[in-house]
């Protein structure tokens, strides 16, 4: 071959060689930006793990009060983020979990009832990224498994637990669509649903994505039990041996989030769907539970406790933690409910809360970030009545489930001021008309059929 052809071909190899390792240096540095660029939008989404208990009441954690149960795990969660003292749910499990999935009052969103047209916040935060996960109690598919309303059609990318609770003191399992066992061993609920968001978050996540974790125990509903370890260890019987395995299972938790390097960024939110039963008319004709079993909690200053309407009904414990992000040690008497969850995961993670309907959460990320004080203006009581600033108002047919009736109760006008009656047992409505004219006419607005995309009032 002439030199000047070999000359010409040497030529041609080193230029096609340059120019693919120039094409693959290429590629390698826009995957690179491609992957920062993903990661960035990550660390600026908090993950978020929602540990919800059932029929907890006000003041079984010793950080809200109580001396018997010992909650080391909750008590250092609360002294590494905010304690909320005015944090409200609602006053039974289903509409507990509707307003918390929607934003949206049961009156709206349906609670064991809620149709699959309702948007969950799973849903909306999936679309901007976000990988999602519920564990544990369902309740708002009337208890059946009607696949258009469970949770992989609600938004949840994978599912573990029960559609139903445990009154019967069995639970049958579904693992996403498909059915996965039962048990009657209440005891062992607590351990296998924490298993099952550690194994989540150790096999099943993507770690490119920020996470929605939503833990949704079954204690310390109705059948309560406590495992082999807890059983007979506290001074607080038997529902005392339940707080305390929660206690101990939610740190369980919280270290593999630490091991895992997540906490940083992570949003933690603890709280319970309503009140503890502790009516005598309920828990005396109880039956199907444990030897022993005083299965009420403490709702420690306020009235009544589940089915009610007043504040032991609906006032809930709640810490939330995000280190750095939310205030350390700090207590909070500000209005907060778990309405508000909707319109502030929309907020952090970027997105944007329905249009087509009346949403009645509000935006809570500056109480949350402690760069407000104040939350909510006020807040509805179910078919019962609201509250505004420290006034509270129950119309006289104020609904309460039939155990949490209190016979002595005379249906007429309640007017209550909680700050200086928190434990609702001075009638001011004669006092102050005005006032109750007031309330009612807020009761109404709320209870009204707004424009889509409104809400009575909103705090920017």
């Amino acid at each position: 071959m002439p030199l000047r052809s070999i000359q010409s071909a040497i030529y041609t190899t080193t230029m096609n060689h340059s120019l693919l390792f120039t094409r693959f240096t290429v590629s390698l540095i826009l995957c690179f930006i491609a992957s920062a660029a993903v990661a960035a939008v990550a660390a600026d989404k908090p993950n978020i793990l929602i540990v919800f208990t059932d029929d907890q009441g006000y003041a079984d954690l010793a950080c809200y009060g109580n001396e018997a149960n010992k909650t080391p795990r909750l008590d250092q969660l609360a002294a590494e983020g905010t304690r909320f003292t005015s944090f409200y749910s609602q006053t039974v499990c289903g509409p507990s979990r509707s307003a918390l999935l929607t934003g949206r009052q049961p009156l709206r969103s349906k609670g064991w009832g809620m149709p699959a047209s309702e948007i969950t916040f799973a849903e909306l935060i999936r679309n901007a990224g976000y990988q999602t996960a519920c564990i544990g109690k369902w309740d708002v598919s009337n208890r059946k498994a009607i696949l258009d309303r469970m949770p992989n059609a609600q938004g949840f990318d994978y599912y573990f637990g029960t559609l139903g609770a445990n009154d019967g003191g069995r639970v049958r399992f579904h693992e996403n669509n498909e059915p996965a066992g039962a048990t009657d061993d209440m005891g062992s609920l607590t351990t296998l649903y924490t298993d099952k968001a550690i194994e989540y978050l150790n096999e099943k996540r993507d770690p490119e994505k920020p996470f929605v974790l939503y833990l949704a125990h079954t204690m310390m509903h109705t059948i309560i039990d406590a495992s082999d370890r807890f059983r007979g260890k506290s001074a607080g019987g038997l529902y005392g041996d339940v707080v305390e395995e929660f206690d101990h299972e939610t740190g369980r938790l919280l270290d593999v989030v630490d091991d895992l390097g997540l906490s940083e960024n992570t949003l933690v939110i603890y709280t319970s769907d309503n009140g503890p039963w502790n009516q005598p008319k309920y828990t005396d004709r109880k039956k199907g539970h444990p030897e022993g079993s005083i299965f009420w909690g403490q709702s420690g200053p306020l009235r009544n406790g589940k089915g009610s309407c007043y504040e032991g009904g609906y006032r809930l414990p709640c810490i939330v933690r995000w280190p750095g992000k939310v205030p350390a040690g700090r207590v909070s008497d500000a209005l907060f409910a778990t309405i508000d969850f909707m319109p502030t995961f929309a907020h952090l993670a970027g997105f944007d809360v329905p249009r087509d309907r009346r949403i009645d959460g509000i935006d809570q990320t500056d109480l949350l970030l402690g760069k407000r004080d104040t939350g909510r203006e006020h807040f509805y009581f179910n078919n019962a009545g609201v509250r505004q600033g420290d006034w509270k108002y129950l119309k006289p047919d104020a609904y309460f489930h039939g155990y949490a009736i209190e016979a002595d109760r005379k249906k007429v006008d309640e007017l209550y001021n909680l700050k200086s009656d928190l434990g609702e047992q001075t009638n001011l409505a004669a006092e102050h008309p005005e006032k109750v004219a007031e309330l009612k006419a807020l009761m109404r607005q709320i209870e009204g059929n707004d424009p889509p995309g409104t809400s009575p009032i909103q705090i920017k």
